[in-house]
Formats: C-alpha cells, sequence, structure tokens
C-alpha cells in the first residue's frame, strides 16, 4: 500500500474515532425505572425518569398562594448532585427542582420577578440510610422543610406560589443528564400551604398505614400511591387528575441545545478536566490533516482548512449529542475541539520547520 493511501486511512480512521468517541451509545438508554416488588414504591436505577402526563395548572386567582410536596423516598449514595425531583414550563425548563447533594436537600427556584428573585434553600443531614418524610411547603410568608412530621428549618422571604406548575419529572433534571437514585414510596403535590399539624397528620397516617388520609377540606392537586406494581403509569389518586408516565426509554424533557459557553461553566475541577480532554482530543485531526493537506494532497491554504474540518467535525457531533439525553450540546466543546486542531495545525508546522532546518547544509566555517 502506497504512503499516500496509509495516510488517507489514518485521516479517515481520526475521523470516525472522534465520531464514535463522541456519540457513543448512538440510541436513548433503556429507562432504568423498576416497580418495587414487596411494597408499593418505584426504583430509579442509574438513568432513571418518570414524567407527568399533562401539565399542571396554575391555581385560582382568588387561592392564597402556596405550594407543598410531600415525597417518602429511600436515597441512594450521592456524591455530587442529583435531581429528585422537577417541575418545568415550556418558557421556563428549570423551573423548580430539589436536588439530592450527598447528605444535603436543596430546593432550587428558579424563575424570578422584582418581588421574588431566584434562591436557593436547604438542609443538611437530611438522606441517610433509612427512609425519609419530606414536606417542603410554602405561603405568603416563608418556606418550611420537615422531616417525619417536625419542622426542620424555615426560609423567610423565600416563598413558592405558582412554582409547582407545569410538567412535573421525578428521578432527573429537565435538561441536564442529573439522575436520582434511590426508592420512591409515595408523593404528593397541593396548591396551598400545610399547616403543622397537617405535616405531622400525614406523616403518621402514610408512614403507618402505607396511605395518605386527608380531611375533608384538604384537596392535593395530586397524590401517588404507587401501588400498580406493574405497567408504564403511575396514577393520581385525585380524580380526574394528571398520571406519572415510565417511559421505556431514557430521554429528557428539554435537550439543550448549544449552551452558550458561559452558562456551562462550573469552577469545578472535573470541568477543567472536560475541557483538556476536549483540547487534547482533537490534536490528532489537526496533525494528521493538515500533514496530509500539505505534502501528500497538496490544497490551498491547508491550515485554515484542517481548522474548519476540525470545527465541522465537532460542530456535527454537538449538532447529534443534542438527540442524545446521556450526551450534552454547548458551545464549550466547540471551542475547545476547535482549539485543539488549531494546535495541532501549530505543532504540525512547528514539526516541518525543525525538520527542515535539521535538514538544511550548515554553511562552512
Amino acid at each position: 500500500m502506497t504512503r499516500p493511501k496509509i495516510q488517507a486511512l489514518v485521516c479517515v480512521f481520526v475521523v470516525v474515532g472522534m465520531l464514535i468517541v463522541g456519540l457513543v451509545p448512538f440510541r436513548r438508554p433503556r429507562n432504568d425505572v423498576t416497580w418495587l416488588g414487596n411494597q408499593n414504591g418505584l426504583r430509579f436505577g442509574r438513568r432513571g425518569i418518570v414524567v407527568s402526563s399533562g401539565s399542571f395548572p396554575v391555581a385560582p386567582l382568588h387561592s392564597e398562594p402556596g405550594c407543598s410536596l410531600e415525597m417518602w423516598v429511600q436515597a441512594g449514595v450521592s456524591d455530587g448532585s442529583s435531581t429528585l425531583l422537577a417541575f418545568s414550563t415550556p418558557e421556563n425548563p428549570m423551573q423548580l427542582w430539589v436536588h439530592q447533594y450527598g447528605r444535603v436537600l436543596v430546593l432550587k427556584r428558579m424563575v424570578g420577578d422584582a418581588t421574588r428573585p431566584h434562591g436557593t434553600i436547604g438542609i443538611d443531614g437530611l438522606f441517610g440510610r433509612e427512609p425519609v418524610f419530606i414536606t417542603i411547603t410554602s405561603g405568603p410568608e416563608n418556606t418550611s422543610i420537615y422531616i417525619d412530621g417536625r419542622r426542620a428549618e424555615s426560609f423567610a422571604r423565600f416563598r413558592l406560589e405558582n412554582d409547582c406548575t407545569g410538567r412535573l419529572v421525578v428521578g432527573a433534571s429537565t435538561v441536564d443528564n442529573d439522575t436520582w437514585s434511590g426508592e420512591l414510596f409515595g408523593l404528593a403535590v397541593y396548591q396551598t400551604q400545610l399547616s403543622p399539624a397537617q405535616v405531622l397528620q400525614h406523616y403518621e397516617t402514610w408512614s403507618t398505614r402505607g396511605r395518605l388520609e386527608l380531611a375533608e377540606n384538604e384537596a392535593p392537586l395530586a397524590l401517588y400511591f404507587f401501588d400498580e406494581h406493574a405497567g408504564n403509569v403511575a396514577h393520581n389518586a385525585v380524580r380526574p387528575g394528571i398520571d406519572l408516565s415510565i417511559p421505556n426509554r431514557y430521554s429528557l424533557l428539554h435537550q439543550r441545545f448549544l449552551e452558550p459557553f458561559w452558562k456551562e461553566y462550573r469552577p469545578t475541577r472535573g470541568y477543567w478536566i472536560d475541557v483538556l480532554i476536549n483540547v487534547f482530543g482533537f490534536i490528532p485531526l489537526g496533525l494528521v490533516f493538515c500533514s496530509f493537506w500539505s505534502s501528500v494532497r497538496p490544497i490551498k491554504h491547508p491550515r485554515l482548512a484542517t481548522i474548519a474540518l476540525g470545527f465541522a467535525v465537532s460542530l456535527t457531533i454537538e449538532l447529534l449529542q443534542s438527540y442524545l439525553p446521556n450526551r450534552s450540546s454547548g458551545t464549550t466543546d466547540l471551542l475547545t475541539n476547535t482549539f485543539g486542531t488549531l494546535l495541532g495545525v501549530s505543532l504540525y508546522a512547528a514539526a516541518k520547520a525543525i525538520f527542515w532546518r535539521l535538514r538544511s547544509p550548515r554553511p562552512n566555517t
């Protein structure tokens, strides 16, 4: 085999290899959500998601603003952030998130206005080896977090109103591959603030009888006992109501598309490791293609053509990644990949210059 053919095959191998690395796996993974066999509930594995079949409506104007969530969970081990529950609307895909961060519960409100800005609250030491009954209830003055029927913390000036609206996502983020692992035994959503007596009564009945018994004046928006034990639907006990769907394949509700690099930035070690991987991963492309188009199949402006190819390959990967929930599509990778291609072109030019300098005859002294 001649040298030009060998170098051409090397170029093809480099491009195909980058596409494979950037896009594996090529399809959406199976949704890792299963029913508990010995009791009511769902088990969320490595990549699992449950999505509401419809959107929760905004509370009537005459009602007192408020929002409450009740969750009976057994959390898995988590070293980083994992999204337990989220509400999302088309206008605001990241409206309200409930996160687990190790043993910490974090509540993020991502939509704001002049009177109620964005905010984050949380409490430590919540998640452990035992199941925990979490109540988050908010009204006009504050938001309180209860653990097993007892108030753990209250947060003034942080309140929820119409945040428990839109599509409900359980076990994963609405926009990121940020999944939660654990078991969920029950879930309830209210558009009112619960009193301390209500919170305690709900905990006692749900934990001892396995079901929530409500007073006549209590009207939850949604109540899920997860007692179906089979199928792809968790029914809302409040009828008519919005059920929860368990899809066969894992996918995000709002897949991000070429997210701006300033929004992707994270001051973490993992972020910079990814940056270095994306830079050095495209250096081979810059080397082999600049060499091929400079000496084997010479073209006009080989360096510029190589950099443009690196950008095109990166853009192709990012466009296709926007359809894969376990991948992220962003401009940070686009910039770092193109910079890596530029480094490869520069290395080839430097190596070529050194080679010809060494081969050039030295003047006689």
